[in-house]
């Protein structure tokens, strides 16, 4: 087993402002070229600028600016397909039931436990009553966390809430998943460019082959070619990452900063051939080389 895979750490000392990375695009059912994707990153999520605030990565709190993330039931049972439900209740403790989309969606909702070993990310059904919910299943007994990414009407800027949900059944901790800058899934081969760098907005690139030929007809999903979610280990915070303009792949850029050094997995879904797949990467920032090989990425659900 490879030791985790190791981002160089430039700005120790800057201050901990970070920016999250989610690009994303949706592919059309047509058998035509698929539509050019947007390139805007998250518009209601901000970081730090000289002389601004300092905000808190996302997913931190249960409760921010007003708004609180309320899960019916956070205790379910490993491996037990189970309607999740929750509701995300304005400051006069009533369901918000209007939001502003953001790449194509009122709303995604991150599923991870706090091992980080495996990710679902998923598109919830809003009803009349301001509850949303999602038909899913966790893999394993533990503790996860439920990550709701989303910007009210009418607000400035987007939020993201995090809940515990609790699974029980036959809990067996894990260490973070090993990987290097390659890993594979599903026969496609995705290669991790670039450095997360504290502090410091950075630029990552990720590389898309398949039988050792560049994919080049990458399908959009959620607004870009390519949609990328990091977590930092340990408390789960949600770095919020932006998608750089760009073709089709095999590369596919995304711009972001981590607020801290440590460890943090990149989960990285892109669309090809009408499906959507998933490479999942684990990085520090402590400056050490990283390793050549790699493993198969994360699970992935809808």
């Amino acid at each position: 087993m490879n030791t985790p895979l190791r981002i160089t750490a430039f700005a120790a000392g800057l201050a901990a402002a970070f920016g999250l990375a989610l690009g994303a695009g949706h592919a059309t059912g047509s058998g035509g070229p698929s539509p050019k994707p947007a390139t805007a990153g998250h518009a209601g999520h901000t970081q730090e600028t000289g002389g601004g605030a300092k905000h808190l990565p996302g997913g931190l709190q249960i409760s921010e600016r007003g708004y609180t993330l309320s899960v019916e039931n956070p205790f379910v049972t490993a491996g037990s397909p189970t309607d999740l439900r929750f509701r995300i209740l304005g400051s006069d403790g009533k369901p918000v039931t209007a939001y502003q989309q953001e790449h194509e969606k009122d709303l995604h909702l991150i599923v991870a436990p706090r091992d980080l070993s495996t990710f679902q990310h998923l598109h919830p059904a809003l009803s009349a009553d301001g509850t949303w919910s999602a038909r899913t299943a966790v893999p394993a007994a533990g503790e996860y966390r439920v990550l709701a990414d989303f910007t009210p009407a009418g607000a400035a800027e987007g939020l993201t809430l995090g809940a515990d949900l609790h699974a029980a059944g036959d809990l067996r901790p894990a260490p973070l998943p090993e990987t290097g800058r390659t890993v594979t899934v599903d026969g496609y081969t995705v290669t991790l460019g670039g450095d997360l760098t504290p502090g410091r907005s950075g630029r990552l690139t990720l590389s898309v082959s398949k039988d050792g030929r560049p994919v080049t007809d990458l399908q959009p999903y959620l607004g870009a070619y390519g949609h990328l979610v990091a977590l930092r280990a340990g408390d789960l915070a949600y770095l919020h990452v932006h998608p750089d303009p760009g073709a089709p792949g095999p590369e596919i850029g995304f711009t972001t900063t981590a607020p801290s050094t440590g460890g943090y997995r990149l989960f990285l879904d892109f669309k090809h051939q009408d499906t959507v797949r998933t490479a999942a990467f684990t990085v520090t920032t402590d400056g050490a080389a990283a390793p050549a090989a790699g493993e198969p990425g994360g699970d992935h659900q809808h």
